[in-house]
């Protein structure tokens, strides 16, 4: 029986060894495979909640964010792709060119359009922009040092504050990104900006949300991903536009730059102060040991003036004066009682 059990393990043995090497890879290839989690079985979670159809109260503005800020530089560095790390234009463009987003015209007016009558292939803004490209077999092939990601310097942001009437909570959400193209012209002038296309931000926020950006200068292992990035609302911009019934750009109204800054500054007021009021005044009265703590500051204050000098002029005047002002009363008090006949008369009760 031993040597029966000790051949058959011999046997397995060899038919273990005798398979030929690329068998054993294809095995091991599967075992990988099937430990690695498939696109379908990973689940992506959006950061922010959605922004409900029929908010209480919401407003509309669009800001001008300029990369060379601080604040917004981490959308811009690097311009050219290095260590794995690319710049949001880059990234857009990038899935733009393998189908995996949709691009909208800018249009005219500012507005954005997201109907499928005014999507833009990437051919028609790779020749609207000249930017070279390569076509053979119907494919076409950019290469990273032919995007203009340096001329990228500036985005517009569509985003939206709103009250949520369900959640009882007040929150502000981009809604659309635009890169804008910014090239100096041949005599050396200032650089003329021209929108690219709109892209809706719910459609690319699967693709932010796996695109790292730096989180610090000062700590360069700090990262946090371009949907983050947004959500948090990091980046720094100022009004151009808003929502109103006459769809006017705040330039066509504010003749003057100072007239511009005031504008804006009455805007973000006008928000603020929503966000602020948005629960009312506190109903609560005050009670007595709320008013007795705010109190306490006054007393502190009062006892810290500098006291009077016993031995002053001012003090002694004063108390010479009221003695003087006693005796005068109390002679004025006897004299309309002799004047009235009455008598006073102090009687000892004994117990």
């Amino acid at each position: 029986m031993k040597r029966l059990i000790l051949s058959l393990l011999c046997l397995a043995t060899l038919v273990a060894t005798a398979q030929p090497p690329a068998r054993l890879r294809e095995a091991k290839a599967k075992e990988k495979t099937a430990a690695t989690p498939t696109a379908s079985s990973t689940r992506e979670f959006p950061t922010a909640q959605a922004m409900p159809t029929d908010a209480a109260w919401r407003r509309d503005v669009y800001r001008s964010i300029d990369l060379t800020k601080d604040a917004n530089a981490v959308l811009y560095y690097p311009t050219r792709p290095t260590a794995g790390r690319e710049n949001l234009f880059t990234y857009l463009f990038k899935l733009l060119l393998r189908g995996q987003i949709n691009a909208y015209n800018y249009n005219l007016d500012g507005n954005e359009d997201f109907s499928e009558s005014n999507r833009v292939k990437a051919k028609e803004l790779m020749d609207r922009y000249q930017i070279f490209y390569e076509s053979k077999d119907g494919r076409m092939r950019v290469n990273d040092a032919d995007l203009p990601s340096e001329e990228v310097k500036v985005y517009f942001v569509k985003e939206s504050a709103y009250y949520d009437q369900r959640t009882a909570s007040f929150r502000t959400q981009v809604t659309a990104l635009c890169p804008v193209l910014k090239r100096a012209d041949e005599w050396g002038g200032e650089g003329t900006q021209y929108p690219m296309f709109w892209v809706k931000y719910d459609e690319v926020v699967p693709y932010l949300a796996k695109l790292s950006l730096m989180g610090s200068s000062l700590n360069n292992a700090a990262t946090l991903s371009a949907d983050d990035y947004f959500t948090l609302n990091r980046y720094e911009g100022k009004i151009y536009k808003t929502t109103n019934l006459q769809d006017r750009v705040l330039a066509n109204y504010c003749t003057t730059d100072s007239a511009l800054v005031k504008e804006q500054n009455r805007i973000e007021k006008q928000i603020a102060d929503f966000q602020k009021h948005v629960w009312g005044q506190d109903s609560v009265a005050p009670t007595a040991e709320d008013s007795v703590a705010a109190d306490e500051p006054k007393k502190k204050a009062t006892r810290t003036r500098t006291p009077r000098r016993r031995g002053s002029s001012r003090g002694s005047a004063a108390s010479s004066a009221a003695k003087e002002k006693k005796p005068a009363a109390v002679e004025q008090k006897r004299s309309r009682s002799s004047r009235s006949g009455a008598t006073y008369s102090v009687r000892r009760q004994r117990h």
